[in-house]
């Protein structure tokens, strides 16, 4: 990625913002809507698209994840000034998510830049097909230039499967894409000591390494009215996007030009985990999860996988295991040797189908046009 024009801090260090290849950018509702009126503020976010078209320009891939929905809806269908039942909220979230969505892509198609909307529900993050849906519509929009706009969907969404608040939802996107920097726009500048609404001697924590106990007793809930966040729910945020080795900012998101304002190394808490998107991402799937399955692949494979390459069909010499789209498998050479495991883009049924087969053949052979690669190599740990 390209990093024309980024900001560069007073001490000299670039700023995380400018140089993330892949930045998420969550939204709280307060920001957004005006609580006594239900109306946007569109002032402020023409100027927060302003900031995403630039990052958008100088090659960055760029998600939004926005609340706002139910806080825009609710004024239309005469529910303003009361508190929701669920069905309610979900009413008001089906009427507020279209002006939403249209809002983000009349602000950004100022720059010429596309939109896609993406709703999602807790159940979406944890059932892995749904899970790989997601995460590949949302690949697929970034290499095509566009800017996905995320919301959770509480058109559907019950008690029980939602998140109950966004900063969680954008964690999970930043995992679910191997996002390498998180900006949550808050309604506060960052992480303090203690409260610093109720405590004057409270002090800005402006970098965060690891999530102790002592990091966990500063969060304390804050209610903002239209928003359901606060900073406990900011500290869960951190914890999953720091062992999926992203980096995370809470960041003032009042001002105008907010992205802009913190790449010129504007008061925030970075929260900073030790290890880099990928390399955190394929600990996991080299520890953490459990194989179905063994693809044993021949000797050209073999070195193409040693280059850094992905797994080809036409390298896969057998296939064995009872295994769904998904799952990981067990990387063997023809003698046995396990030499990877990855997740798999295919069911075991359709891996047999088009083992020893071209990419191209694939359409021809399932009936649809799947991945080109049997196993990507972001997805493949090579090499024990």
């Amino acid at each position: 990625m390209t990093n024309v024009g980024a900001h560069i801090h007073a001490n000299g260090a670039t700023s995380p913002v400018a140089t993330a290849k892949r930045l998420v950018v969550k939204i709280g509702s307060a920001l957004l809507v005006n609580e006594e009126t239900g109306t946007l503020h569109q002032a402020w976010l023409d100027a927060l698209c302003d900031d995403i078209a630039r990052a958008h320009a100088r090659g960055q891939e760029v998600v939004i994840v926005t609340s706002g929905a139910i806080g825009i809806g609710r004024g239309p269908l005469g529910m303003r000034g009361r508190k929701l039942r669920l069905e309610e909220k979900q009413a008001a979230a089906a009427t507020g998510q279209m002006r939403l969505t249209h809002a983000y892509q009349s602000s950004l198609d100022r720059h010429r830049i596309t939109v896609g909307q993406v709703l999602i529900t807790l159940d979406d993050t944890e059932n892995r097909r749904r899970y790989l849906n997601a995460r590949n519509t949302l690949d697929t929009l970034l290499t095509l230039r566009a800017i996905p706009v995320i919301n959770e969907n509480d058109s559907v969404a019950t008690a029980e499967i939602r998140f109950g608040d966004n900063d969680r939802l954008a964690a999970r996107v930043a995992q679910m894409i191997s996002a390498d920097t998180l900006v949550l726009l808050s309604d506060i500048d960052g992480l303090y000591t203690a409260d610093p609404r109720l405590n004057a001697n409270a002090q800005l924590v402006p970098e965060v390494r690891e999530i102790t106990p002592q990091v966990e007793a500063m969060a304390g809930v804050t209610t903002t009215g239209v928003g359901s966040g606060g900073m406990v729910t900011k500290i869960m945020a951190a914890k999953i996007c720091m062992a999926a080795g992203c980096r995370m900012a809470i960041a003032p998101g009042k001002p105008m030009h907010p992205l802009s304002a913190l790449e010129d190394g504007g008061r925030c808490s970075w929260f900073l985990p030790a290890a880099e998107p990928r390399s955190a991402r394929k600990s996991w799937i080299a520890g953490n999860v459990q194989t179905r399955g063994i693809v044993v692949v021949d000797d050209g494979a073999i070195a193409a996988l040693k280059s850094g390459k992905s797994l080809l069909p036409a390298g896969v010499a057998e296939v064995s295991g009872d295994f769904e789209r998904g799952d990981a498998v067990e990387v063997r050479t023809k003698d046995g040797q396990i030499v990877g495991k990855g997740l798999t883009a295919y069911s075991a049924a359709d891996m047999r189908l088009i083992k020893g087969h071209k990419s191209d053949e694939i359409e021809n052979l399932l009936g649809y046009r799947g991945r080109s690669e049997v196993i990507h190599r972001d997805d493949l740990v090579f090499g024990f």
